[in-house]
């Protein structure tokens, strides 16, 4: 067999992948992006601002209606409702 075929298959193989790798480099380079400053006030801001109710500590007690993980007066005796 003639080597010649397989290493021109061989370099195909590697500029696709080059040409994958750089289609994906552009594509980060094109994400929009913000300063880390921004994204840590907006974080601050974001937790200042929300209340969590798995943190009573903080926020208080949570009253039975309005907690989404208190388990909800209904019909059953049990945590699921099987449909």
């Amino acid at each position: 067999m003639n080597g010649r075929p397989h290493k021109q298959s061989m370099s195909e193989l590697k500029l696709r992948r080059l040409t994958e790798h750089n289609q994906r480099l552009k594509e980060d380079l094109a994400r929009p992006r913000i300063r880390v400053s921004e994204a840590s006030a907006s974080l601050i801001r974001y937790c200042k601002t929300t209340k969590d109710p798995l943190v009573p500590s903080v926020w208080g007690p949570v009253a039975r209606n309005e907690d989404p993980y208190a388990q909800q007066s209904g019909g059953g005796k049990g945590c699921c409702v099987i449909q």
